[in-house]
């Protein structure tokens, strides 16, 4: 039996180390992968999205991190990043519609999130059960942009 991939659809995966410098890292990659695929329209808030994930896997898990990115055809794109911190925030949690306000003016942080939910037409997030020695195994935390997607809204 042969499988045959349609044209559009690829996937990249990218470990990242517990580092500061992990974000600029996955935003150098998502402009290489998707510049390199055509994908200029999404390029820009792929970027930002893909950056605000991986930076809050830095600061709220304390192991490594990974991006993986996914074309789906038909121009959309999955992105998604696992950390080892079990907890899923909102806009991400369950009861799917949890939004978050918008971050007051002049603080420092608390955009990020916001954004997703503003900017990708879908997102999601699943926590992995239990791994060796009863611990956790993190969360992924997804979104897509492009094509005719569905908004979580």
């Amino acid at each position: 039996m042969v499988t045959v991939a349609p044209p559009d659809a690829w996937t990249y995966t990218l470990r990242l180390p517990h580092d500061p410098r992990a974000a600029r890292v996955a935003r150098m990659t998502v402009r290489a992968a998707l510049s390199g695929h055509g994908m200029a329209e999404v390029l820009d808030v792929v970027e930002l999205l893909a950056s605000e994930l991986v930076a809050n896997a830095y600061r709220h898990a304390r192991g490594p991190a990974s991006l993986r990115l996914t074309a789906l055809g038909d121009g959309r794109l999955r992105v998604g990043v696992w950390d080892s911190s079990p907890h899923i925030p909102a806009p991400f949690s369950e009861p799917p519609g949890d939004r978050v306000p918008p971050a007051p003016a002049g603080a420092e942080g608390g955009r990020g999130l916001f954004l997703v939910q503003e900017c990708a037409s879908s997102w999601g997030g699943w926590q992995f059960g239990d791994g060796l020695l009863g611990r956790g195994c993190g969360k992924l935390l997804w979104f897509e942009v492009g094509g005719e997607g569905r908004r979580n809204r």
